[in-house]
C-alpha cells in the first residue's frame, strides 16, 4: 500500500510541476556535436531561447539513428512543450515523430527535413542554392580550352540535405557534362559526412583517374578537409579547385592558404536564433510567420529558408570576419 501511495504521490507532484511551470521547455535533439558547426548552433539556440524565457534540454545522438530515436522518446516522456530535431536520418525519425504526434507535442525539423512524417515546421537554409553556389564557383574557373576533369564527393546518403546540395550542383554541372565540356572522372557519397571517408574517395579518384584533375566539388568543409588531405599527400593541394560549405575555421584557414577555393557561409546565428524564436512561439501556441512550403511526402510543411553567402579569399574578411563568425587573428 505504501509503495502504491508513493507512486501516486510522485505522479501527482509531477503533474502539478508540469501545470505550474512558468516557462516553456524546448527539447533539442541533435544528430551530433562533433562538428564545430553544430556546437555553434546549440549555443546560439540556447542563448536565444533563454533570452525569451524558455529552457532547453539538449540531446546529441553521435550520428546513431537508434540513439536519436531514444533521445526523442526521452524528451517526449519529459513532456517538453515543443521538439526541435536535427535528424541524422530523416527517414529514421518518422517513428519518433509519430510518438510526438500522439503526445500532442509539436515538431520542428531544423536544417534537415524529416520525410514522411507529420512535422509542424521546417527551418533551414536554401540547400539547393548552396549546391548551385558550390558548382557555379567551380564551373566559372574551369579551363575553357579543353574538357575539364572533376571529382564529385557528395555528403551522407542518409541526409536529405546532401541530396539537395547535389540537386543544386546538378543544375549547374549537368549542362556542362552533357555538352562534353566537363567529365566526372569519379564520384561517391561520404558516409556520415566523415572526412576520412572523403579522403578515401579522393584517394580512389586519384588511383582511378590519375593526377590530372581540375576540381573537386565537395559538399561541406569537413569532407573538403579529407579530400584536401589526399591532395596534399599527392602534392596537388592548391593546384585543384575544391569547394566546401559551413565556413568552418579550418576551412577558412585553408582558403587563406589557398588549398581550399571556397566555402558557403550560412549565418548560423540567424538560423539558430530564428529556430529558438519559432520554437518559443509554438510552445506558447502562437503561429509563426513562414515564407515557403516543402513537401516532405506527407504534407506541405510550412517552412522558412535563410539566405547563404559564397566566400572565397577575396571576401573572407568582409563576410565571416566582419560578421564576427571568426576572428581575423585566427585565420592564419
Amino acid at each position: 500500500m505504501k509503495t502504491r501511495l508513493t507512486v501516486l504521490l510522485s505522479l501527482l507532484l509531477a503533474a502539478t510541476a508540469l501545470a505550474s511551470r512558468d516557462k516553456p521547455v524546448i527539447g533539442l535533439s541533435l544528430d551530433t556535436l562533433k562538428e564545430e558547426r553544430w556546437q555553434r548552433d546549440r549555443d546560439t539556440f540556447i542563448a536565444e531561447a533563454q533570452k525569451l524565457g524558455a529552457s532547453v534540454i539538449v540531446q546529441s545522438a553521435n550520428s546513431d539513428d537508434t540513439r536519436q530515436v531514444r533521445d526523442v522518446e526521452s524528451l517526449i516522456s519529459r513532456r517538453v512543450d515543443v521538439l526541435v530535431i536535427v535528424p541524422h536520418n530523416g527517414e529514421a525519425m518518422t517513428r519518433a515523430v509519430k510518438s510526438a504526434n500522439e503526445a500532442k507535442i509539436p515538431v520542428i525539423a531544423y536544417d534537415r527535413v524529416i520525410r514522411n512524417a507529420n512535422i509542424d515546421y521546417y527551418l533551414s537554409f536554401d540547400n539547393v542554392k548552396v549546391g548551385e553556389a558550390q558548382a557555379g564557383y567551380i564551373a566559372a574557373r574551369l579551363p575553357k580550352d579543353r574538357k575539364a576533369r572533376i571529382v564529385r564527393i557528395y555528403g551522407a546518403p542518409t541526409d536529405n540535405n546532401a541530396k539537395m546540395f547535389k540537386e543544386g550542383q546538378d543544375n549547374i554541372l549537368l549542362p556542362l557534362i552533357n555538352s562534353g565540356k566537363v567529365e566526372v572522372v569519379h564520384e561517391d557519397w561520404a558516409l556520415d559526412w566523415k572526412p576520412e571517408n572523403a579522403k578515401k574517395i579522393m584517394n580512389a579518384a586519384i588511383t582511378k583517374a590519375g593526377r590530372n584533375l581540375d576540381a573537386v566539388v565537395v559538399s561541406n568543409d569537413g569532407t573538403a578537409g579529407g579530400a584536401i588531405q589526399a591532395l596534399l599527400e599527392e602534392g596537388l593541394a592548391g593546384k585543384v579547385l575544391v569547394s566546401g560549405q559551413d565556413a568552418d575555421l579550418a576551412a577558412c584557414q585553408r582558403i587563406r592558404r589557398g588549398t581550399q577555393s571556397m566555402t558557403v557561409y550560412k549565418p548560423l546565428k540567424n538560423l539558430a536564433a530564428l529556430a529558438a524564436r519559432v520554437a518559443v512561439d509554438v510552445a506558447k501556441a502562437k503561429q509563426p510567420r513562414t515564407s515557403a512550403v516543402l513537401d516532405n511526402g506527407v504534407k506541405k510543411v510550412p517552412s522558412i529558408f535563410e539566405a547563404v553567402v559564397l566566400v572565397d579569399k577575396e571576401n573572407l574578411m568582409s563576410t565571416v570576419v566582419a560578421d564576427g563568425f571568426h576572428k581575423a587573428s585566427d585565420l592564419r
